[in-house]
């Protein structure tokens, strides 16, 4: 019987260390590490690495749920999974360990709560997003060019200017004088 650990983070500047230092106190003998990986992809990495050398009565221990899967059903899905293999599962931090019934049904239970939190939080993203957007607020990065400079954009293309060289003479990337060549001068303005 072997303590398989697996460990992720989302994005690539994110560090896993806080998980990786309770899975090696938690006496896991491998832990696996998907790094800059979401956990809404259903297949990932080391994950599947891990899944593949799961061997019978080894158990699955994890830092938390939201590491593992990021809704029930594929929470649900993976632990089946790795029951099928014979094997346990258990969450340090929610102190769930699904070798005894009670275990399993508190995983239940305790992935349904960890699937409400994460739609809740989608919800109010999208809730705030909404009210930024009906006060003309917008996310991502603000726009290099104003107005002027994509209709001084539409104007040097015009006269035959080469879009390399209206980037050059607007300071802004290819790309960008590409997307502002798109829009109307109208809309722009």
């Amino acid at each position: 019987m072997a303590r398989i650990g697996y460990a992720r983070v989302s994005t690539t500047d994110q560090d896993a260390a806080l998980q990786l230092d309770a899975l090696n106190k938690a006496g896991c003998d491998r832990i696996y590490t998907d790094n800059g990986v979401s956990g809404t992809k259903a297949s990932r990495p080391e994950l599947d690495k891990m899944l593949d050398h799961l061997r019978s009565d080894d158990v699955v221990v994890i830092w938390k749920f939201d590491r593992l899967g990021r809704n029930t059903k594929n929470l649900l899905d993976l632990v089946e999974t790795i029951e099928a293999k014979g094997c346990g599962f258990e969450s340090l931090t929610e102190r769930i360990d699904t070798t005894g019934p009670m275990g399993k049904a508190m995983l239940t239970i305790m992935s349904a709560f960890a699937q409400l939190e994460r739609d809740q939080i989608v919800e109010r993203t999208r809730a705030g997003l909404a009210e930024a957007a009906k006060n003309n607020r917008h996310g991502g990065r603000p726009r290099k060019a104003d107005a002027a400079a994509v209709a001084r954009a539409h104007d040097l293309k015009g006269k035959g200017v080469a879009v390399p060289e209206i980037a050059k003479m607007l300071e802004v990337s290819r790309a960008t004088v590409y997307r502002y060549l798109s829009e109307s001068t109208a809309a722009a303005v």
